[in-house]
């Protein structure tokens, strides 16, 4: 590319938005320009507005230090100096739908961290190496927006990329019931241990609306576009139980799973081994080389092991075993501010700009 794309982060001074402008530096394609965030953090440089809260490993990059923070309801001032904008915004959900929709209608494209949007018919949610055709509901979307560049895409739920991968591999043995708990890190409710002492040393069995989500969202991912909008797919059933556990980041998923077609435990390690998507075709910067990696070992994986696997996007399976009631059991893992947030945001933002959906102005 030959100039990089001007992208402004909504929501910029959280956990996410942090790990968006970690994950952006030294992009090949895209460069932040601005950040927006609440009003109180409006006017205030960037380092100013994070004094204190930087939460990532890596420091914070000198590109965006001196940024001054936009208020995020200056919509117009903000669409005229970016490309395009990711949102990881935390508002509630009438504000988030009400901010990406105006900044879509400002001709601006949204790739949305957030759940607001997920189940909206004409917006695709999309994880790039699952359902990239979902991506054509966007001109439908822009006929209803009245726009001709705007619209908003989102990716789905962090926990689920920790199992609906391997399921995804698998289509073609036709799984039918699913069985997932998943053991979700800390950082998905936006904390650090220093700032929820309470969950050292403890798990808490209830993260609110988690498994409504875990259930429903892959069958959105496998569903069909008709007329315009995402029809959601009828099978596999799908039932959770959604842990918190004393882990920084990284979300585990313990699976067990009954197919159409008992495929070998040989042919599944294959299948997941060789599993590729339209990421690695097209060679996306932050695509994978290789998506799914199957562990032999049977203490893995483990999140301090794997992960950070493909600079945290990939995602890890092993455990794989027949099961007395079931036909198989395996333990998935991923990483759930890199893949499951962030990360899978800017890998849905290359798609999107592979495909032309976003382009300079």
């Amino acid at each position: 590319m030959e100039k990089k794309l001007k992208v402004g982060i909504l929501g910029g001074t959280g956990m996410v938005g942090q790990r968006f402008i970690a994950l952006l530096e030294n992009h090949p394609w895209f460069e932040v320009v601005l950040v927006a965030a609440s009003a109180r953090s409006a006017g205030k440089t960037y380092e100013e507005a994070v004094e204190g809260r930087w939460k990532m490993s890596t420091p914070m990059p000198d590109a965006v230090k001196k940024l001054v923070v936009y208020d995020i309801n200056e919509v117009e001032t903000v669409a005229s100096q970016v490309d395009f904008v990711f949102c990881a915004v935390d508002m509630k959900k009438d504000e988030i739908k009400a901010i990406e929709e105006a900044y879509a209608k400002a001709e601006v494209p949204v790739v949305s961290n957030n759940s607001a949007n997920r189940w909206t018919k004409d917006i695709p949610m999309v994880v790039p190496e699952i359902n990239p055709e979902h991506l054509e509901v966007i001109e439908a979307q822009k006929k209803r927006l009245g726009t001709k560049r705007g619209f908003i895409c989102v990716k789905p739920n962090c926990s689920i990329q920790s199992y609906t991968p391997a399921l995804h591999a698998l289509k073609e043995y036709g799984p039918k019931l699913v069985v997932a708990t998943t053991y979700q890190a800390i950082s998905g409710a936006g904390k650090t241990f220093k700032e929820w002492p309470e969950m050292v040393e403890n798990i808490i069995p209830y993260i609110g609306g988690e498994e409504e989500k875990s259930e429903q969202e892959p069958l959105r991912l496998w569903g069909k576009v008709v007329d315009g909008e995402i029809v959601k797919a009828e099978g596999p059933v799908i039932t959770t139980q959604c842990i918190r556990v004393p882990v920084l980041n990284g979300h585990t998923a313990a699976v067990f799973v009954n197919f159409e077609k008992k495929p070998s435990k040989e042919e599944i390690i294959k299948a997941w081994r060789e599993f590729k998507g339209v990421p690695q075709e097209l060679n996306l910067p932050s695509a994978p080389k290789q998506f799914i990696q199957y562990l032999e070992e049977d203490n893995r994986p483990q999140v301090k092991l794997d992960v950070d696997y493909e600079n945290g996007m990939g995602v890890s399976f092993g455990r794989l075993r027949e099961d007395s009631v079931f036909d198989y059991k395996f333990v998935g893992l991923s990483h759930n501010t890199v893949r499951g947030a962030a990360g899978g945001a800017v890998l849905i933002a290359e798609l999107l700009v592979a495909k032309e959906y976003i382009t300079a102005k």
